[in-house]
C-alpha cells in the first residue's frame, strides 16, 4: 500500500508492462560541473552506467542556488521505471525524476506530464534503498516517514545505476540535515530502557556524567505549523498516535545516520551485517506501522459518517475495516481488516472455511475482499495439484521399491507449482459444506514411464491428449467439503487400470503474524499401490502469505515426511522459507533413505516452482524443470450437467461477475451463498441433525472415500 501517492497512481493510462523502458538522452547544461563530491556520477559516468536506461543532467544540478545567479535547477536523473501501484493494477510504467538538489524522487504518468503536478513524491533524506528478489530487477525505497516505493528497472545494470544514485542522494541530504542548526522547539525521545532517566531532561542530566557511553538521545524537531496541521488531520487519539510516530520516525532517522557515520574500518563499521539488518528492520517496522495507522484513519473516518452501517467485512474484532468494494480501497490496495490472533485466512494455496459470524469457535475469521479472489474453488485447486498425472501413474511402473519411492518423491516435488498459479497470491473460494468437485484426466499409455528410465524428449507445454481411449489410462478425481468447523476438505483419486489410488483429508490452522499469515496443513494422504501392496503415507507443508498489505505472495515452509512401512523407505522434504535478510525464495531440499540399512539413496534440491536437481546413489543426476513439464487438462462436465453443489455450478455467478469486473455484484453473490450455508447450519443445530457427507466417511481422526479401490478389489 502506498498511501496517497499510490492511491493517485491507481488510475492513469500508462502501459502496464512489468519492465521499465527508460531511454538515454543527453540533458542539462554546464558539462564541466561535477557532482562527484556529492556522490552523483558525472555525465560520462551516467552514460556509462545507465545502459541506455535513463537521462540525467548533472551539470545543472551541481550549480548551487547561491552560485548560479538564479540558474534554473534541472533533475539529476530521470527515466521510466515500473512501479507497483496496487493489488488490481499491479506493475505500471511511470516516469521518475530524481531531483538531487531537493532530495526528492517524483513520478509522473509519462514523460509528457512531467511539467505538471507529480503523481507522488518521496523525500530521500534518511531513506533506505535496498534490493529485492520478489521480482526481477526490483528495488525498494523506504523513506524516513515510513512511505515505500517498490520499483523495477529494465535490467540489472539500470537497477544498480538507480540504486547508486538514490543512495548517494539519501546520504548527501542526511549529512546536510545533520549540519543544520536545530530549532528551539523540539521533542526529545531517548533510546533508553524503560525506567532509565532521560539525559535530555534537566533533572536527569545531573545523574548522568561523562561516563555513560551507552546513552543515545534522539531529538525530533517539529514546527508549530506542522503540529497544527497534524492535529487537524489526525483528531483525537489518532493525533496522539501520529505524534508518537513522528518521534519514532525522527529516532529511526538518527539511528540510520549514526550507523552510516561509523568508520569504514575497525571492529564496528557501517557495513556490519547486524547493523544493516537493524536499518532494514527499522524501516520495515515504520512502514508497517504507517499502514496500520492508515487503516485506522480510514475506519475512524468511515465510522463517523452519518448513516454508516457496518458491512460483513467490517465486523471483525470490533473495528470497522474498509468496505471490500470501495473505490478508495481498490486504489490503495487495502486488503481489509485483520485480526490479532489466529485466523482462518486463505490465499492461493491456503484452505479455509466460509465466514460465519454465528460460529461459537473462539478463533475469528478474516473476511478478505472479493476483488482478491481467484476464480476457482479450493476443491478445484486440489485437483490442479494432479496436473502431472503421468508422473503419478509412473510410480507403480517402478521396477524396485527404491525406484518407486524415488518416483513418488519426484512427483510430490513437482505437484505444487501448478496448483499455485501466478506470482500474486490470490484466494480461492472457501468451499461450502457439501460442495463437491469432479474431474478426470486421460493419460496416453506411452507417456507413463519412470522418470529415470524414460527416454529424453524435448520439453513441451502442449496439452498431451490420447486419440484412442483404449491407448490411455483414466484417472478419476472427487473432492468434498465435509466440515465447516473445522474446515476439512477431502479428495480421492484412482486409476483402476494401474490399481493406484490416493486418499487425502486436510484441515487448516491459521495464525496471523503481522505482515504475514501462516497456515498449518493438518492431516495426511495415503498413496496405495495395490499391485505391490505398498502404502505411502505423506504429510503436507505449511503455507505462508507474505506482504499481505503490499504485494501478497505465497511460499511453502516446514518439514514433511513420506514413508512406506512395508519397504522401509522414507523421505524427508524441507520447504525452506526465505530469510528476512537475503536468501532465495521457494527453496526445497529432500532426502530419500532406506531405514533398515541407514542408506541415503537419493538427494534433491532446487525450487518447487522452478528447477529441481536429483542425485542418485549410483552417481547419476537428473534435472527436472517444473515449468516445462506437460500439463494435462482436466475433463469436467459442462455446467448444465453438473449438480447444484458442484463447485463450478455453485460459484458460477461469483465467477461471472468477477470476470466482468463487477466487484459489488460478485460480493453480493458470495454473501448469498455463505448466508444460505449459515441458515442451513442453524437448522441442523436446532434439529440436532449432524451433517452427513456424500462421498467420505469419518474413520477415527481421518476421512476415507466411501468406495475406495482397495475395498473394491
Amino acid at each position: 500500500m502506498e498511501r496517497a501517492a499510490q492511491g493517485a497512481d491507481g488510475g492513469g493510462g500508462s502501459n502496464s508492462s512489468s519492465r521499465s523502458s527508460s531511454r538515454a538522452t543527453s540533458a542539462g547544461s554546464s558539462p564541466s560541473c561535477s557532482l562527484a563530491g556529492r556522490g552523483v556520477a558525472s555525465r560520462s559516468a551516467v552514460a556509462g552506467l545507465g545502459g541506455g536506461g535513463s537521462r540525467s543532467s548533472p551539470g545543472s544540478v551541481a550549480a548551487s542556488p547561491s552560485g548560479g545567479g538564479g540558474r534554473r535547477r534541472e533533475p539529476a536523473l530521470e527515466g521510466v521505471l515500473s512501479k507497483y501501484t496496487n493489488l488490481l493494477q499491479g506493475w505500471q510504467n511511470r516516469y521518475f525524476v530524481l531531483d538531487f538538489e531537493a532530495g526528492i524522487l517524483q513520478y509522473f504518468v509519462n514523460e509528457q506530464s512531467k511539467h505538471q503536478k507529480p503523481r507522488g513524491a518521496l523525500s530521500l533524506s534518511g531513506a533506505i534503498v535496498s534490493l529485492s528478489d520478489e521480482a526481477p530487477h526490483m528495488l525498494v525505497v523506504y523513506s524516513a516517514n515510513g512511505e515505500m516505493y517498490k520499483l523495477r528497472a529494465a535490467d540489472a545494470k539500470e537497477k544498480q545505476f538507480w540504486v547508486t544514485q538514490l543512495r548517494a542522494c539519501s546520504k548527501y541530504h542526511m549529512e546536510t540535515s545533520s549540519k543544520t542548526t536545530p530549532s528551539s522547539r523540539s521533542r526529545s525521545l531517548t533510546l533508553l530502557p524503560h525506567g532509565t532517566p532521560n539525559p535530555a531532561s534537566p533533572c536527569s542530566q545531573r545523574h548522568l556524567g561523562a561516563g555513560a557511553p551507552g546513552v543515545v538521545t534522539v531529538t525530533h524537531h517539529k514546527s508549530p505549523a506542522a503540529a497544527r496541521r497534524a492535529k487537524s488531520q489526525y483528531p483525537g487519539q489518532l493525533h496522539e498516535v501520529r505524534e508518537m510516530m513522528n518521534q519514532v520516525e525522527g529516532q529511526q532517522k538518527n539511528l540510520v545516520h549514526a550507523i552510516e557515520s561509523l568508520p569504514g574500518s575497525g571492529p564496528l563499521t557501517a557495513l556490519d551485517q547486524d547493523l544493516l539488518l537493524l536499518k532494514a528492520t527499522s524501516a520495515a517496522t515504520l512502514s508497517c506501522l504507517g499502514e496500520c495507522l492508515h487503516l485506522l484513519q480510514q475506519s475512524v473516518h468511515r465510522a463517523g459518517q452519518p448513516g454508516h452501517k457496518p458491512g460483513a467485512s467490517e465486523n471483525i474484532l470490533g473495528w470497522h475495516g474498509p468496505e471490500s468494494h470501495s473505490t478508495e480501497q481498490l486504489r490503495n490496495g487495502t486488503l481489509g481488516s485483520l485480526p490479532a490472533a489466529s485466523a482462518n485466512v486463505t490465499w492461493a494455496i491456503l484452505p479455509n472455511a466460509a465466514e460465519d459470524e454465528q460460529s461459537p469457535q473462539p478463533e475469528p475469521e478474516v473476511v478478505l475482499p472479493t476483488f482478491i479472489l481467484e476464480k476457482r474453488s479450493l476443491l478445484e485447486m486440489y485437483a490442479d495439484f494432479m496436473a502431472h498425472p503421468d508422473l503419478l501413474l509412473a510410480i507403480t511402473a517402478g521396477a524396485t521399491p527404491e525406484e518407486r519411492v524415488i518416483c513418488f518423491v519426484e512427483y510430490y516435488l513437482t505437484a505444487f507449482h501448478e496448483g499455485r498459479k501466478g506470482a500474486l497470491a490470490k484466494k480461492p473460494y472457501n468451499p461450502i459444506i457439501g460442495e463437491t468437485f469432479h474431474c478426470s484426466w486421460e493419460v496416453p499409455k506411452d507417456r507413463v514411464k519412470p522418470k529415470r528410465t524414460a527416454p529424453h524428449s524435448p520439453a513441451s507445454h502442449e496439452h498431451p491428449m490420447a486419440e484412442d481411449p483404449s491407448k490411455s489410462y483414466k484417472l478419476r478425481f472427487v473432492a468434498e467439503q465435509v466440515s465447516h468447523h473445522p474446515p476439512i476438505s477431502c479428495f480421492y483419486c484412482e486409476c483402476k487400470e494401474k490399481r493406484l489410488c490416493v486418499n487425502t483429508h486436510i484441515w487448516t490452522k491459521s495464525k496471523f503474524m503481522g505482515m504475514s499469515v501462516g497456515v498449518s496443513m493438518i492431516g495426511e494422504g495415503v498413496l496405495r499401490l495395490l499391485e505391490h501392496g505398498e502404502e505411502y503415507v505423506f504429510t503436507l507443508p505449511s503455507a505462508y502469505a507474505r506482504s499481505i498489505l503490499t504485494i501478497p505472495w505465497v511460499e511453502l515452509g516446514g518439514k514433511v515426511s513420506i514413508s512406506c512401512a512395508k519397504t522401509g523407505y522414507s523421505a524427508t522434504v524441507i520447504f525452506h522459507t526465505k530469510p528476512f535478510y537475503g536468501g532465495k525464495v521457494h527453496r526445497v531440499t529432500a532426502e530419500v533413505k532406506h531405514n533398515p540399512t541407514n542408506t541415503i539413496v537419493c538427494k534433491a534440491h532446487g525450487e518447487w516452482n522452478g528447477t529441481l536437481e536429483f542425485t542418485y546413489n549410483n552417481g547419476e543426476t537428473r534435472v527436472i524443470d517444473t515449468t516445462t513439464l506437460p500439463v494435462y487438462p482436466k475433463k469436467i462436465r459442462p455446467l448444465e450437467k453438473q449438480g447444484p453443489m458442484e463447485s463450478r455450478n455453485l460459484w458460477q455467478e461469483v465467477t461471472r461477475y468477477l470476470r466482468l469486473g463487477d466487484i459489488d455484484a460478485a460480493t453480493e453473490q458470495k454473501r448469498l451463498l455463505e448466508e444460505k450455508q449459515r441458515v442451513e447450519e442453524r437448522k441442523r443445530e436446532n434439529l440436532h441433525t449432524p451433517w452427513r457427507p456424500k462421498y467420505f466417511i469419518q474413520e477415527g481422526d481421518g476421512w476415507v472415500y466411501f468406495n475406495p479401490l482397495w475395498k473394491a478389489h
